[in-house]
């Protein structure tokens, strides 16, 4: 190694930020001036590594949250994890991977997510599935509404404080949904080759709903409406925003966003003219399991003590026996002794964090193994909505 460049870390100066722009144009089928308007737009979250001075891999570590029962759990995004052409097949993405995830952890986040491209190699640092992504898709013609109650304007840059803080009241209902940062924010309002146009809707006490839209033109003159962002805390906030999208449907085929597989806004339309298609399972990683355990929130009016026992090969911290108590909403964790009752790896432990495999489905493929009565304990303590995520990053 090159002196004074360590193995793993930020890139160091103009050559540095240069090979990571070719690694992920090459990776991602990208043009070169797109990859360096994207190297440029998250070079502060960029991590590479190297082996004798020269950058073999590179991956993007982007700082957020995600609500789980109304709590927020911290969480580093992975995005943009690359490999020079030259250097694969080598396990460099692997210690790439290692290296990111031993900082992450030390700078506290309790969680790491991302969109697996292929899922070996993220399966070999400690990643499952987790949860989903899925597309909604409605035909605009079944958009015929005529709620007209509430007023609708375009969105200020002024209005961005309101707007956040609605975000955060609707995402914090929604389990798995992310406590976003400028990056993420950055990805809804300036979708990348796009132009995102918002409209707000308010009431007497203020924004009451909100929508970011993307026109995306398609033959004959038609229209397909995407929407970057799409919130509703009210049901007037709905029907008036479903209303704004029904009065673009003579030149508007569909409308789309992106959610869980479960939209109750779809409740309001009086036909099932629309489809909910899965685009991606989303993987997570359990950086810190008594900081992930004590910081998400549980079912109210559940209590009970589990005990259990994980393995963890890259964070001996995370391996042992554990006691789980969980009343009033919230979990406490301690080191157990040797009653452990249920036991499986940290992969299996990240799909049963988010409620994503009930314990019983785990138990049915091998990947935990408890008797009945703490499957139904486990069942209690971690069941509720299906996680999902409508953004990408």
């Amino acid at each position: 190694m090159e002196r004074g460049r360590p193995e793993f870390g930020s890139p160091e100066g103009a050559e540095d930020l240069a090979a990571v722009a070719d690694i992920i144009a090459q990776a991602f089928a990208m043009p070169p001036a797109d990859s360096v308007a994207w190297v440029e737009k998250a070079a502060a979250n960029i991590r590479v590594l190297r082996e004798q001075g020269e950058v073999l891999a590179t991956a993007t570590a982007i700082p957020m949250g995600q609500f789980f029962f109304g709590q927020r759990v911290s969480m580093a995004g992975i995005g943009g994890v690359g490999v020079a052409p030259s250097a694969r097949g080598r396990g460099a993405a692997t210690r790439l991977m290692r290296h990111a995830l031993q900082e992450l952890r030390g700078m506290g986040f309790a969680l790491s997510v991302l969109y697996p491209a292929t899922q070996p190699l993220y399966r070999r640092v400690g990643y499952e599935q987790a949860g989903a992504r899925f597309e909604i898709r409605v035909q605009a013609h079944a958009l015929d509404f005529s709620e007209r109650s509430l007023q609708l304007r375009p969105i200020k840059a002024s209005d961005q404080p309101a707007i956040q803080e609605v975000y955060r009241r609707y995402a914090s209902t929604r389990q798995g949904y992310l406590d976003r940062g400028p990056y993420v924010w950055d990805r809804v309002l300036h979708p990348r080759k796009e132009t995102a146009y918002g409209f707000l809707v308010e009431g007497a006490n203020g924004v009451e709903g909100y929508l970011y839209l993307v026109r995306r033109s398609k033959v004959d003159l038609q229209q397909e409406l995407f929407l970057t962002d799409f919130v509703a805390l009210t049901p007037a906030a709905g029907r008036r925003l479903l209303s704004f999208l029904g009065d673009h449907r003579s030149l508007a085929r569909e409308v789309v966003w992106t959610g869980a597989q479960v939209d109750p806004l779809l409740l309001l339309l009086p036909e099932q003219t629309y489809q909910v298609k899965l685009l991606f399972h989303w993987m997570l990683r359990v950086l810190d399991v008594p900081a992930a355990l004590e910081s998400r929130g549980y079912p109210q009016g559940v209590s009970g003590t589990l005990h259990f026992e994980l393995e963890d090969e890259l964070f001996p911290d995370n391996s042992g026996s554990f006691i789980l108590e969980v009343s009033g909403g919230a979990g406490h964790i301690r080191r157990g002794g040797g009653n452990s009752l249920m036991r499986m790896d940290i992969r299996a432990f990240a799909s049963l964090y988010t409620g994503f495999m009930s314990p019983e489905a785990l138990r049915s493929v091998g990947a935990l193994v408890a008797d009945d009565a703490t499957v139904r304990l486990a069942t209690t303590l971690f069941s509720g909505p299906a996680p999902a995520l409508p953004d990408m990053f």
